[in-house]
């Protein structure tokens, strides 16, 4: 059963279609990456995907639970869209750090905005915030950053700003883990650590979603490949089938470009 269900996207801006009805299955514990040229639609799909754009058509299930239907106008509500983006963490291009904060408090800080609102916070502060700064702690221990909870964004190299964010997106056990474009702002040379600490995401049977112009990368790290043209699915299957033998012409000259 699949974990995620996009149904018939459709997004535009303005005049400009950029989903033209994109529909894709996800299992869980797999890896989908999602490739092709800007401005195909990757990053609309997945801010979409996130609740960050509101799709003008289609449906986006998780789990069995609509919790999108164009045609349903509960499912529009913005009060819920909180909620909703719990299913899923994302990673952006740019990291997004809070830069007021340091590397452990970045990724604490939504968990503790959860908490916050619990009605028994008050009663167990301490316990709570003890089990939030050890789970956050774990988590850049394991995207390998054990020495660097007290330092601030603009303390840390670009790769390892991004390492943060990927342990942010984890503290809140989503359903889906998403990365669009993740080592897009990243020099050559760091970008391999990142890369790295993905692939290790992957080994641990997460289910994610990886926006990526790195072909090799996504060859490695995918159970499934879509490729993305003019806001439509031109090609999609196994990694050793869209990659080493590519049935579109467009497929074909992408890859061409690209590797």
């Amino acid at each position: 059963m699949p974990i995620l269900r996009a149904e018939n996207l459709y997004k535009s801006f303005s005049n400009v279609n950029v989903l033209k009805g994109v529909g894709f299955t996800l299992d869980r514990g797999r890896v989908l990456s999602m490739i092709g040229s800007s401005g195909s639609g990757k990053t609309t799909l997945l801010r979409c995907l996130n609740f960050l754009e509101t799709p003008d058509r289609g449906r986006i299930i998780v789990d069995e639970e609509v919790l999108f239907d164009a045609a349903d106008p509960a499912t529009h509500r913005e009060a819920d869209k909180r909620k909703k983006r719990l299913h899923f963490g994302l990673v952006f291009q740019n990291f997004n750090l809070f830069p007021q904060y340091t590397a452990l408090k970045n990724v604490m800080l939504a968990k503790e905005l959860l908490a916050k609102e619990q009605p028994d916070y008050r009663e167990n502060k301490a316990q709570i915030q003890k089990s939030i700064i050890e789970e956050a702690s774990a988590l850049l221990d394991q995207v390998g950053l054990s020495d660097k909870f007290k330092n601030y964004p603009h303390e840390l190299s670009g790769g390892q700003q991004q390492r943060v964010a990927i342990a942010r997106a984890l503290a809140l056990h989503p359903d889906i883990l998403c990365f669009d474009e993740p080592t897009s702002s990243l020099d050559p040379e760091i970008s391999g650590d990142v890369l790295l600490a993905i692939q290790d995401l992957a080994k641990r049977n997460l289910t994610m979603i990886i926006v990526t112009h790195e072909m090799g990368f996504a060859r490695e790290v995918s159970d499934h490949v879509i490729f993305l043209d003019g806001g439509l699915i031109a090609e999609e299957g196994l990694p050793e089938a869209v990659f080493g033998a590519p049935k579109s012409e467009r497929l074909k000259s992408f890859l061409g470009a690209v590797l």
